[in-house]
C-alpha cells in the first residue's frame, strides 16, 4: 500500500520497474484516486461548496461555470447546492456550518444574514461571496446603482425622454423570495440618472413583478398600452428584456423603430437577439470568487475584502434614436403605411435614417422624412 501511495502521489524511493508495474495495474483496473479519501488521510482541504440561487437562470449558470473551472484546475471537489426558497437556503447553510460538509464555501447572489456569516467564522470555515454584500468576508460585486445609471444614460444620450422600467418587486423577503436587491438598486440608478437629466420621475412608467420573461412581457404590454407609451424600456435583466421584446412584437411596436430596449447582464443569448445591455463580467466574477477562496484555503490574506468589478454599456440594434428625438413618446405614425418597408427593401434609405412623423399625416409618397432628406 505504501508503494502504491508513493507512485500515485509522485513520491521518491520507488524503483522505475516497480513504478511501471503499478501504473500498468492502475490503467488495467481503471483506478482513480479519491480526493475525499486523500483529504481525510492528510487533513488537507479538498472540497468546496457553492450555494447558488435558481440554478437554471442564465446568469447563475455562467457564474457557476467560472467558479468550477478554477476549482477544478486547483484540484478541489465541488458540492453545488441549489437554493430556490429561504427554507432551502437555511437548510444548506446549517448543514455546511454544523456538519462540516466542505472545507470552504462560495455563496453566489444570495443575501446572507450576519449571524449566518458569524457561524462560518466561528467554525473557521473560509467563506467568500459573489454578487452579494457580506460584512467581514471577501466579496466580489458590481455597483448595481451605477449599472442602472449607465443603461438610463445610454437611452438619454439617444434622445429618449419617456423611458420605462421593468424589474422585480421591491419587497422584503417572503416564503418564496430570497430578498434579492439588484433590481431595486438598478431602479435607484434609473431614477438618479433621470433626475440628473432634469426629467421628473413618473411612477406610471415603472412596472414590477416576479422575475421571469413571461411576467416581464405582461408588464411591458401594460406600458405599451398607455395613452402616452414610453419610447424606450430599461429591463433589470436580460431575461426580462426578452419579455419586453416579446411584448413589443405582440403590441406592434417595432424595435428599435418605435421602441428601444436595454437589458442587464449580457448573457450569451443577447448577442443573437442583438439586445443592447449592460455587460457585467459574470464568468469572471465566479472565477474571482473561487480564486479568492483558494487563497484563503492556502492560508493567505485576501485584500481588499470588497472587490468591485467594472460594468460597461454594450449597444446593439435594439436601441436607437427615437423617431423624433425629444418628442416625449407622443402618438406617432410612419406614413404612408407600408411604404417604409418597400423603400428599405429597395435600398433607397438606410434603416437608421428614418424619422417618425408625429401626429402628422403626409399625403404624397415622396414626403417621407429621413435625416437630411424631405
Amino acid at each position: 500500500m505504501g508503494t502504491v501511495s508513493r507512485v500515485v502521489n509522485g513520491g521518491v524511493n520507488v524503483r522505475e520497474s516497480t513504478r511501471r508495474q503499478v501504473l500498468e495495474v492502475i490503467e488495467r483496473l481503471g483506478y482513480r484516486p479519491s480526493h475525499l479519501a486523500a483529504a481525510l488521510s492528510r487533513g488537507t482541504p479538498r472540497t468546496v461548496a457553492i450555494l447558488v440561487p435558481h440554478l437554471t437562470r442564465p446568469s447563475t449558470v455562467v457564474r457557476l461555470a467560472g467558479a468550477l473551472a478554477v476549482l477544478d484546475e486547483q484540484g478541489y471537489d465541488t458540492i453545488v447546492c441549489n437554493v430556490d426558497t429561504p427554507e432551502q437556503r437555511d437548510h444548506h447553510l446549517t448543514a455546511l456550518t454544523v456538519r462540516h460538509r466542505a472545507d470552504g464555501v462560495i455563496i453566489v447572489s444570495i443575501p446572507v444574514a450576519k449571524h449566518r456569516i458569524a457561524a462560518f467564522l466561528r467554525g473557521s470555515i473560509p467563506i467568500v461571496t459573489v454578487d452579494a454584500v457580506a460584512a467581514g468576508v471577501p466579496q466580489t460585486i458590481i455597483d448595481d446603482v451605477a449599472g442602472g445609471r449607465l443603461a438610463t444614460a445610454h437611452l438619454l444620450s439617444l434622445g429618449h425622454r419617456r423611458i420605462g422600467f421593468v424589474g422585480d418587486p421591491a419587497t422584503r423577503e417572503t416564503e418564496q423570495d430570497l430578498g434579492f436587491t439588484s433590481s431595486r438598486f438598478r431602479l435607484q440608478g434609473y431614477r438618479r440618472e433621470l433626475t440628473e437629466a432634469g426629467i421628473d420621475f413618473d411612477p406610471e412608467l415603472v412596472r414590477l413583478g416576479p422575475h421571469s420573461a413571461a411576467v416581464a412581457a405582461d408588464l411591458a404590454g401594460c406600458l405599451l398600452r398607455l395613452p402616452d407609451p414610453p419610447t424606450a424600456i430599461f429591463a433589470a435583466s436580460d431575461t426580462q428584456a426578452m419579455g419586453v421584446l416579446s411584448a413589443a412584437e405582440r403590441c406592434g411596436f417595432p424595435v428599435p423603430d418605435r421602441l428601444s430596449v436595454v437589458g442587464f447582464d449580457d448573457i450569451e443569448l443577447t448577442a443573437l437577439l442583438n439586445l443592447s445591455t449592460v455587460h457585467q463580467p459574470l464568468e469572471h466574477s465566479g472565477a474571482e470568487g473561487a480564486r479568492r477562496l483558494c487563497a484563503l484555503l492556502d492560508g493567505a490574506k485576501v485584500r481588499p475584502l470588497r472587490q468591485q468589478l467594472p460594468l460597461r454599456m454594450v449597444q446593439r440594434t435594439s436601441s436607437a434614436r427615437p423617431a423624433r428625438a425629444g418628442s416625449g413618446g407622443g402618438r406617432s405614425h410612419l406614413l404612408p403605411a407600408g411604404a417604409d418597408r418597400r423603400e428599405r427593401e429597395r435600398g433607397k434609405f438606410s434603416p437608421h435614417a428614418w424619422r417618425r412623423v408625429t401626429d402628422v399625416r403626409l399625403p404624397r409618397r415622396n414626403d417621407y422624412c429621413a435625416e437630411g432628406v424631405v
